[in-house]
């Protein structure tokens, strides 16, 4: 690509042509479940499978309307499936839209952020530090590392250097030529090791494991001859441009296979223990079953039929199917309902633990403050600039401004970079201390041992370079070997500014006289910065407000029980400015990275629980503070932005990255992005976590309140010897009530009051835990007992089984509806629930009058259900039932409070 078209990139028009010829850049990975799949998945379903039998031993029996009515019910179970699966599916979809890979492209000349699905063959990539290349792609200017173990298994990273004009022409042509047919690995090779340009040399070598090793060395410390980059792999240090020579399953990476990019998310802790529930009552379905199928048989003289139909309902009513529906639907649909508040989950997981959250661990720049970085002050030994009090830049400052852009990449990613550019270029235009365009030879990366960075430039003299450098003031006045008495008034200054909020860089320059070997090599680098000597110039101070909304955030955070500490890399002074404008703490204590390291764990354990500011960090700090936390018992929220921040916020319990300004490295090792960076949107999180479980319980509480008295009234008159009460026809009408209650009306439950006025859950606190079930429990066994009073009182009094029946299981519909009222908030009396905001009760109920409206008045599905005529008599008695339900349940609200809140998790 020519040099004047290098910058231009694609046209707009001709990124459409070729997206649509080329079609997106997406891997080979996991496509959305197809409706066979799903129908597949019922279809083998314990619940479904019983429905079957159920079906077959009515049509055995001679009752065909039951099979029938069995049997079509099959389709309703397949019918409300897909709607809950589709449901579901939009959900998770939505979230892999937002959380998809971004690249920065250049087209028409101007840089664009497009998804990485976009990525068209011949687009120009632009790369910095952090970033995951979206396609195989050919450097073709600037210098880059690029960690490539994805493909080679080799930790460490690889140079890459732009490619030359012959093998960017021969990408050019791969380009122009459409996407490569997919090609078979080279012999002995696999296809992991073919790269996917196409005619250039790296093509036919793969990547660096691929290739022979230098002598002496592997092939991981090779420096490439040219620039091939692959996708998926991640760019640790430099910026580049490239151009892009393969999309899609045509990459390296693309023609592994869906290995690589289909990975299975590991059940929660919630899933776990669910399933693990779910196989327990599984297993106790089967044995109960059983023994009712020989009890009806051998002690009652039922027939067999007779007698496998009614075990058949005793396990329907013991299986709670809606417990894997309950947690699928709400942390897909709550992940989906967080994304609204600019919060994307991308572990779906991560929901489960927001409720949680005890320590939420938050950098300042960006999060807390605006990142919207203007240099606020320049300070000299013998003067100071406020950009706000001139109209012109002083001559003694110049060369600090000069010094400070130079030690700062021309096209600079970090915010606090791009105002020292933008500065510069605002008050020295026009002067010779502009040097746009000009290229390091070498530069020296900011570093934990020194939190500095120095650029080598060639200067008009060959024996002498210069050397730019910033960083931490009191790593570039070490670099500057001054005395006491200047490091000490360099000192109050940086306090000064430090105590306004201001963050501050110290500037230095140097001149080397170090030798090439030879003409036309490089000369060897002095291993560190300290070999240098350097003259410090001034400081730099940079203002970041901070957020308007921040304040209202972190009371909020404080009522509801969630400690903040900040972490962050800035001057304590800086920190302890900030903290005490947004009023993160009233604990006055600071610590620092040097405290910290001089601390064992115990100490610093012990330390940690009384400070809430932490300064000068590093990120092996932030890990340490991480895993330190966790150990001492908190669930721990961190947020991060860098590459080296993702360790930390992969050991946190919940990792939240940035996603204006955040590494792709750093949102890959998150659960949460904040989509706009702002602090208020870990509260929101917070909060919408803390509804989700809320749902999940109540919705937990519902299933095994309404479960016990349906398998009390399967199984008690077998044990009595009554005519069966509740048969498979019966419990396949009420999952028509059931399972909506858990898929959509308990889910659609909105916050309880004073949800942020409580303290997090324990982390150990399962919705699934005795002390959680036996209040539901509690409640569904007075109803059960209430129901079976009333059908031995009907007995003694002579009515039929079919007038019994009647009665019964009308009061046991209105009492499921009862408990829906009971278990949505177990604090307030059952009635009103009623009266809570949720839009789907009312329709709910509508639905249980109708179902009831239609079982004893329609006569075929009465004759169904084996239920008599009702007469005034008989709906009297169904009323004085649920009334003694609604006491029942008003009583063990009142008497066991303690179940009541546990079981809310409160």
């Amino acid at each position: 690509m020519p040099a004047a078209a290098a910058r231009q990139g694609l046209s707009a028009s001709e990124a459409t042509r070729r997206f649509a010829e080329q079609g997106p850049n997406l891997l080979p990975g996991s496509e959305p479940k197809s409706t066979a799949a799903i129908v597949r998945d019922v279809v083998t379903e314990p619940m479904f499978l019983m429905l079957l039998a159920a079906g077959g031993i009515y049509l055995a029996l001679g009752d065909r309307g039951e099979a029938l009515f069995l049997l079509s019910f099959v389709f309703v179970v397949i019918a409300i499936t897909l709607v809950q699966e589709r449901k579901t599916q939009r959900a998770l979809e939505s979230l892999r839209d937002l959380s998809a890979p971004r690249a920065l492209v250049i087209r028409d000349g101007l840089e664009q952020r497009i998804a990485g699905r976009e990525v068209v063959l011949g687009d120009l990539l632009v790369l910095h530090e952090g970033d995951r290349i979206a396609a195989d792609a050919l450097l073709v200017d600037g210098q880059l590392e690029v960690d490539e173990s994805l493909l080679t298994g080799e930790a460490v990273p690889v140079t890459k250097l732009p490619a030359t004009t012959d093998e960017q022409s021969l990408a050019n042509a791969a380009a122009s030529a459409g996407p490569p047919q997919a090609r078979p690995a080279p012999s002995g090779g696999s296809a992991a090791h073919e790269v996917a340009s196409v005619g250039v040399s790296a093509a036919s070598a793969g990547p660096p494991q691929a290739r022979p090793a230098p002598s002496g060395g592997s092939a991981a410390h090779e420096v490439a001859s040219v620039g091939a980059l692959f996708a998926s792999t991640v760019v640790t240090r430099g910026v580049g441009l490239a151009e892009v020579c393969a999309i899609a399953a045509h990459t390296a990476v693309g023609r592994i296979g869906a290995d690589l990019a289909a990975t299975t998310e590991p059940p929660s802790v919630l899933q776990q223990r669910s399933r693990k529930l779910v196989h327990q009552l599984g297993v106790a379905a089967l044995l109960l079953a059983s023994a009712q199928v020989l009890l009806g048989w051998w002690w009652n003289d039922r027939p067999l039929l007779e007698s496998l139909l009614s075990g058949i309902a005793l396990a329907m009513a013991i299986l709670p199917e809606e417990i894997p529906v309950i947690l699928t639907v709400f942390l897909a649909l709550g992940a989906w309902r967080i994304s609204r508040h600019k919060v994307l989950t991308r572990r779906v997981t991560a929901v489960e633990a927001l409720g949680a959250i005890t320590v939420l661990a938050v950098d300042k720049t960006g999060t807390l403050t605006l990142n919207r970085m203007a240099v606020a002050e320049l300070a000299t030994a013998d003067a100071n600039f406020r950009p706000e009090c001139a109209d012109s830049l002083a001559e003694e400052f110049h060369l600090l401004v000069e010094f400070a852009m130079l030690a700062t990449p021309g096209d600079p990613f970090d915010p606090m970079e791009k105002a020292i550019q933008h500065f510069g270029h605002q008050w020295l235009a026009g002067t010779e201390h502009v040097h746009d365009g000009r290229q390091p030879e070498f530069e020296y990366a900011l570093s934990g041992e020194i939190l500095a960075m120095t650029r080598v430039f060639a200067s008009a003299d060959p024996a002498q370079h210069l050397l730019a450098t910033k960083g931490a003031p009191e790593a570039v006045v070490d670099l500057c070997h001054l005395d006491a008495a200047q490091r000490d008034a360099i000192a109050r200054q940086v306090e000064a500014m430090a105590e306004r909020g201001l963050r501050v860089l110290g500037v230095a320059r140097g001149r080397w006289s170090g030798q090439a070997a030879a003409p036309d090599t490089a000369p060897p680098w002095p291993p560190s910065q300290h070999d240098f000597d350097f003259e410090f110039l001034g400081l730099v101070a940079l203002a970041d407000p901070p957020r308007a909304e921040v304040p209202a955030a972190l009371a909020e955070c404080r009522q509801a029980g969630v400690r903040v500490i900040m972490m962050t890399g800035d001057h304590p002074a800086t920190a302890l400015a900030i903290a005490r404008q947004v009023g993160l703490s009233e604990r006055p204590d600071l610590m620092t990275g040097a405290e910290i390291e001089a601390l064992d764990d115990a100490a610093l354990r012990q330390r940690l629980r009384h400070v809430d500011l932490c300064a000068r960090l590093k990120p092996q700090h932030k890990l340490r503070l991480v895993q330190l936390l966790r150990a001492d018992g908190e669930v721990v929220a961190m947020t991060g932005d860098g590459v080296n921040d993702a360790p930390a916020l992969k050991a946190a319990d919940v990792g939240i990255a940035m996603g204006e300004r955040g590494t792709d490295v750093a949102r890959e090792a998150a659960a949460l992005v904040l989509l706009d960076d702002s602090f208020a949107r870990i509260v929101a999180a917070i909060r919408q976590g803390r509804r989700i479980d809320d749902n999940i319980r109540k919705a937990t509480r519902f299933v095994f309140a309404v479960h016990v008295p349906i398998i009390a009234l399967a199984l008690v008159p077998t044990l009595l010897q009554w005519p069966a009460l509740l048969l498979p026809v019966h419990i396949v009408l009420l999952q028509l009530v059931i399972d909506p209650t858990c898929a959509v009306l308990l889910e659609a439950e909105p916050e309880a009051p004073g949800l942020m006025a409580r303290p997090p859950r324990a982390a150990s606190d399962s919705p699934y835990a005795l002390a959680a079930l036996a209040f539901p429990v509690l409640q569904g066994l007075g109803v059960a007992g209430v129901l079976l009073a009333g059908q031995t009182w009907l007995a003694g009094q002579g009515w039929s089984a079919a007038q019994g029946r009647g009665v019964v299981f009308s009061a046991l519909v209105l009492a499921v509806m009862l408990l829906i009222l009971a278990n949505r908030d177990p604090s307030r009396p059952v009635l009103l629930g009623a009266a809570a905001s949720n839009p789907w009760l009312w329709r709910m109920a509508a639905g249980v009058a109708a179902l009831l409206v239609a079982v004893l008045g329609l006569p075929w599905l009465r004759g169904l259900m084996g239920l008599a005529v009702p007469g005034g008599r008989e709906l009297a008695l169904a009323a004085v039932l649920v009334a003694l339900c609604l006491a029942w349940l008003e009583l063990v609200r009142v008497l066991v409070p303690r179940w009541g809140r546990a079981s809310r998790g409160s």
